[in-house]
């Protein structure tokens, strides 16, 4: 028997979003907080800086260095 689906109102999505976006902390962690799917969450969250992508603060210097070694390490892996 099918589950029915759950609907979210458009407020509780935006605070979801802001939680992950605002906070920097990881969409699994707050979907589990919230418990929500991280797959749903995610989504929300792709959606919100597709439309917000001037809104996005810049990266700080450690995001860099951490993207940079992230990058690096996986054209090492190729």
């Amino acid at each position: 028997m099918r589950e029915k689906r759950r609907r979210f109102s458009p407020e509780f999505k935006s605070e979801a979003v802001r939680l992950v976006v605002d906070t920097s902390r990881p969409v699994a962690e707050v979907a589990r907080e919230i418990g929500v799917h991280e797959g749903t969450l995610g989504n929300w969250v792709n959606k919100y800086r597709a439309e917000h992508v001037s809104d996005e603060p810049p990266l700080t210097m450690p995001e860099r260095a951490r993207l940079r070694n992230s990058s690096a390490r996986t054209e090492n892996c190729a």
